[in-house]
């Protein structure tokens, strides 16, 4: 039977889970408080004294859209940092603030696994900490995202962190496409991470179904791995699935390189009662 790992993003100088309940989670962002639902928050929170400079109010879909309003004025963006890199947070339509800062756990098991002249490639790169994270141990970067105002943002936290000439290839693209062609070209890597959407769209309208096609997608990304790589990252946001599954898709995908599979959930520590909220499935493979 497989042993289920929990992930703990702690907080740090510009990021923390203050506290959470009721179905909502009240967090810090550099100088900027704002409280988000969170439907796993089912107990009560820790005090009644959260003062959010902004709320996100959802909309009757499940596209994870809505609005925000603001109980005080918040900049249109501000920076925070992690270690060196620097970045962009905003108050986006889809409750996130442009970045998951319960990826950390996983950013440090790839810096951890990377170093100078390692090519890595992290699909769905959104605005591009992660990228940024790894291409900070001087490693070769492909970063992929079929937003082209995502990648825009991740080339300007890469001039925040003054990291624009660092070799890094940012590309608009359809992730399952691309990956597909890399298969096609023969290309390997050390290291790929893959944070894909529930649902999404490709630059040329390409849709994007996690259910359908996230076997073929991990097959492909398996393909570009060898006997040399050293790690494949898969995560997974508000999906009806189990660790267990997503696991043994990247256990198969992965058979004939060796190395060991690690499977189970994300989740953030809350600092005034140190509990855990969690976040996310993945299922990630390594080679020591």
């Amino acid at each position: 039977m497989d042993k289920l790992t929990t992930l703990v993003a702690e907080p740090w100088d510009d990021w923390a889970l203050i506290d959470s309940g009721d179905g909502q989670k009240y967090e810090r962002y550099g100088d900027i408080r704002v409280v988000r639902p969170e439907p796993q928050a089912m107990w009560p929170r820790a005090s009644d004294d959260w003062a959010p400079h902004a709320t996100f109010m959802p909309a009757s879909d499940e596209d994870g859209r809505g609005r925000w309003v603001e109980h005080s004025h918040v900049p249109a963006s501000w920076e925070l940092s992690r270690g060196t890199v620097k970045f962009n947070a905003s108050l986006t339509p889809f409750r996130h603030l442009a970045f998951f800062p319960d990826m950390a756990p996983q950013w440090d098991f790839a810096r951890e696994r990377l170093g100078p002249g390692s090519e890595a490639m992290n699909l769905f790169g959104y605005t591009g900490v992660g990228t940024l994270q790894m291409s900070e141990t001087g490693a070769n970067l492909v970063h992929v995202d079929a937003s082209k105002k995502s990648v825009d943002g991740a080339r300007e936290n890469a001039a925040l962190s003054g990291m624009e000439a660092n070799p890094i290839r940012w590309l608009v693209e359809d992730a399952a496409k691309f990956a597909a062609r890399e298969v096609r070209r023969g290309r390997r890597y050390d290291g790929i991470m893959l944070d894909p959407p529930k649902f999404g769209r490709g630059p040329k309208g390409e849709r994007w179904q996690l259910e359908e096609q996230l076997a073929p997608l991990v097959g492909d990304c398996a393909q570009l791995l060898d006997d040399k790589s050293r790690f494949l990252i898969l995560t997974v946001y508000a999906v009806r699935m189990s660790a267990l599954a997503v696991g043994e898709l990247v256990r198969q995908s992965t058979a004939n390189l060796g190395g060991t599979v690690e499977l189970g959930e994300m989740s953030v520590r809350e600092e005034r009662r140190g509990l855990l909220l969690p976040t996310a499935i993945f299922a990630r493979w390594s080679r020591a």
